[in-house]
Formats: structure tokens, C-alpha cells, sequence
């Protein structure tokens, strides 16, 4: 055979030999498709290999062990009830208010937004068909939180819905027992003690500040100075009017008691009330009404008053009197008043009718706050209260502390319930609703942190 012809041949056997493994390759593939669903796309080389059947048994096991932990996360993470309870101060604090404050929203897609509706006007459609999207507001107002830290005066604010403290004044007064924020937390009145050198004892020193106006979207900024002046020295006692922008105070004169209004900053002060006996406690529940009652104590009767802070000249009306151990908080709307005794039993007094109503719930009205439609009642209360003490001096010395759960009591129709039980050691006072009483916010009296509640 010639060297040609060899070539030839070999070259005709490379062919046949290709072609017959060609063959076998496809019909082995066709039988795997066909009678093995599981590997149903797989190919020689996969089948070869199984690099298939190892990844997919990998990302299975991988799938199930994601889902077990999950749910394990959720039963040992999430508890509906304690998850309605959160603490937001990193401190203990000397007072808080919560007001509406604005902040910048999140628009998802706002381009694409303003992209279709430019589309949509530039179409030749009758204006009925045209679609035109509307673009949300850019800002919001949502409840936020300001409160004063009792070591440094210093305030920091926070929003309701996204605790996240925040300092917000540089200014600092060491050791503040009191604070209260006027004109819709734009002024802030600190009370603390001051060491009198010619006087053996101590003053109580009330400053009012006003907090600088705010810039959008600005909340990082800490180095923000207050403002303002001293108010009379020794004030016993005070409150802030309903819209936050004045403020009744009561201050030692001579040898009696001097009651005055004046604006949240100081300004505008005018006399409206003044006694020899100086043990009262103050509360301006709406416009046209301050209550003042006499300091409590278990066995001495007390007495509650109203005055009329637009028209002093009629003078104190009397509403309750004879009772031991009285402390009273009224309602926004002027015509009822809780109230408690010795017993430390809650009853509503209705102020036109004369009738009082027991409620069956032992509190004290310093550890509730009225609904601002004055028909339900919030109150921190006791789940356990000691006999062996007399209330509420007590409780005011620090001798006694209460573990409360938090109930609601309906006015209108007569019944209380528990609405929160509390696994915290929570001894609950200045008790505060936001704007749409969709939370309940508080102090601690144990340790005077704040905290709050998510109502239902």
C-alpha cells in the first residue's frame, strides 16, 4: 500500500471512529433525561463529575438550616408583649416632653415619579385618561421626645417611632431634680438646689431657657446654647398650661405663698393668687381652670381648689375637702377630678353632679394622665401594696416602691382592664400621651429613666 492510501485510511478510521462515539454520547445522554427526572438537563459531564447533585444537595441543606434558625430566632427574639415596652433614655432624667417635630420622608423613586408624569402630559390623551402620579410630601411630622439629663442639664431628643438618642445642648447644670419644657418644647425650665452661704441650708434655683430654632434634617448638631433668665427664688411648686406657653408658679413671700402666671420664658408675670398656708401642689389641666390641693399626708385632711387664670377676681372655689392623704389630678375638660385617699383607692369626682364613683383600682393620680378627650384613664399601677406603710408619705420619702402594670380605665363605660404586665421594675409617675395617644410615655421612679409604651 502506498504511503498515500495509508494516509487515506487512517484519516477514514479517525471519522468512522468520531462519529460512532458521537453516537453513543447522545443516546446515553437521551436515556438519562428520559428515565431519571430528578437529573432532568444534565449533561455527560455532569453526570460524569455529579457536580449537580452535590450543589443541589448543598443549597438544600443549606436552605433547611436557614429556615430552622430563623424560626428559632423568632421564638427566643420576639415576645409581643415585652416588645411593646421600650426604654429611650441612656440616663435618668429630671423631666420630658413629647411634641410633633418635622423630619425629611423617604420617597421611593422620586425620579422615576416626576420621569412618568412628564411622560403622561406630553401624551395626546383628553385629560380624564391622562395618569398622572402624585408625589408624596417630602417632609412629615411624627412625635419625637425631648428630655433633660438630671446630671448635666444637658437635653437630648429622640423621635417616637426611631429611638435614637441624640445630645442636642452643650449647656451644662450639674444636679437638675426638676424639669419642664413650654412652648411646644422650645423653652426649658431646670430646678435645682443651690448651697446658700449666708443662709444655713439650700435655695431652689428655677432658670428658664429658650432652646434654639432648629434646622431641617440638622438633628446631629450638639453644640446648641440656651438662653434666658432666673425665676424667683424658693418656687414650691409649678405647671405648664395646656399649649405649653405659659406657666403658674407658686413662690415663698413673707410669711405666706404667692401664686403667678407668666409666659413659658418669664416674661409677662402677673399675680393671680396668695395664701398664708404654703403646702400646696399645682395643676393647670385647661385654660380656664388651675387646681391647686394641699400637700398630702396620710392623717390630715386635704382640700382642692380651683382658680380661674383669666379672671382671678372670682376667687378659690372649693371641690374637695375632709379627705386624708388627697391628691387629685383633673381632667382636660375641666369637669372631672381623680382622685385618692389614704387607702390609696382611685375615684372620679364629677365637679357639675357632686357624685364621686369608686373605680375599684388602687393608685395614686400622680401615677396616671387623663386621655385628652377625658374619657379613658392611663395609670401605672400597683401589683402589690404594702398595709404596713402609710400612703402616700411613704411613697413621696422613697420608703416604699411600687411594681406596676399599666391599666386603662374607660370612664364612659365604667370598667378598667389591664392593658400591659410588666415583667420590668417599673414604679411609674409623670405619665405623658403623645398628640394621637398612640403611646404612653413615663418615668421610672426607681431609678428615673425613661421609658415607653406602645398602645394598642
Amino acid at each position: 500500500m502506498s504511503k498515500r492510501n495509508t494516509i487515506l485510511f487512517i484519516i477514514v478510521l479517525i471519522i468512522l471512529t468520531t462519529g460512532v462515539l458521537w453516537y453513543f454520547y447522545f443516546n446515553k445522554s437521551t436515556d438519562t433525561i428520559n428515565t431519571n427526572t430528578k437529573t432532568e438537563g444534565e449533561n455527560f459531564v455532569s453526570n460524569f463529575f455529579n457536580f449537580g447533585k452535590i450543589k443541589t444537595k448543598e443549597v438544600e441543606d443549606d436552605s433547611t438550616s436557614v429556615t430552622d434558625i430563623s424560626e428559632e430566632n423568632e421564638e427566643t427574639t420576639i415576645d409581643i408583649q415585652e416588645g411593646n415596652l421600650f426604654k429611650i433614655s441612656s440616663m435618668p432624667v429630671a423631666g420630658f416632653t413629647v411634641f410633633m417635630k418635622e423630619r425629611f420622608k423617604e420617597i421611593a423613586n422620586p425620579k422615576e415619579i416626576e420621569q412618568n408624569n412628564l411622560k403622561a402630559n406630553l401624551e395626546v390623551l383628553p385629560p380624564s385618561e391622562k395618569k398622572v402620579t402624585p408625589i408624596a410630601p417630602l417632609t412629615e411630622f411624627v412625635p419625637a421626645l425631648r428630655y433633660v439629663d438630671k446630671a448635666t442639664g444637658n437635653i437630648y431628643q429622640t423621635f417616637t417611632d426611631q429611638i435614637n438618642e441624640r445630645k442636642f445642648s452643650n449647656m451644662e447644670i450639674e444636679g437638675i431634680y426638676e424639669a419642664y419644657f413650654g412652648n411646644n418644647g422650645n423653652t426649658v425650665i431646670s430646678r435645682y438646689l443651690k448651697s446658700s452661704p449666708l443662709l444655713s441650708g439650700e435655695t431652689i434655683i428655677t432658670y428658664s431657657g429658650s432652646l434654639p430654632k432648629e434646622i431641617l434634617g440638622n438633628d446631629s448638631v450638639v453644640e446648641n446654647n440656651i438662653s434666658g433668665s432666673f425665676l424667683p427664688e424658693n418656687i414650691i411648686d409649678m405647671s405648664i398650661s395646656p399649649n405649653t406657653t405659659k406657666m403658674f408658679y407658686l413662690f415663698n413671700w413673707k410669711e405666706g405663698v404667692v401664686g403667678t402666671t407668666a409666659f413659658s420664658n418669664g416674661d409677662n408675670k402677673k399675680q393671680i393668687f396668695d395664701s398664708k398656708y404654703t403646702e400646696w401642689l399645682t395643676q393647670w389641666p385647661n385654660e380656664n381652670t388651675i387646681t391647686i390641693t394641699t400637700k398630702p399626708a396620710s392623717f390630715v385632711p386635704g382640700f382642692m381648689y380651683i382658680i380661674n387664670p383669666n379672671n382671678s377676681s372670682i376667687g378659690l372655689k372649693r371641690i374637695l375637702g375632709g379627705i386624708r392623704g388627697l391628691t387629685t389630678l383633673t381632667s382636660p375638660n375641666g369637669k372631672l377630678v381623680l382622685y385618692s385617699n389614704d387607702t390609696v383607692s382611685l375615684n372620679i369626682y364629677d365637679i357639675e353632679t357632686g357624685e364621686a364613683q369608686t373605680l375599684g383600682v388602687k393608685s395614686l393620680p400622680e401615677k396616671c394622665v387623663w386621655g385628652i378627650s377625658s374619657d379613658v384613664i392611663y395609670c401605672a399601677v400597683p401589683k402589690l401594696i404594702d398595709n404596713s406603710f402609710s400612703y402616700p408619705d411613704s411613697w413621696y420619702r422613697g420608703e416604699v416602691s411600687f411594681s406596676d402594670d399599666i391599666w386603662r380605665i374607660d370612664v364612659s363605660q365604667g370598667n378598667a382592664k389591664i392593658i400591659f404586665n410588666s415583667e420590668e421594675e417599673i414604679d411609674g409617675v409623670r405619665l405623658m400621651l403623645d398628640q394621637n395617644e398612640d403611646f404612653l410615655f413615663f418615668i421610672n421612679k426607681k431609678d428615673s429613666y425613661l421609658w415607653g409604651l406602645t398602645l394598642e
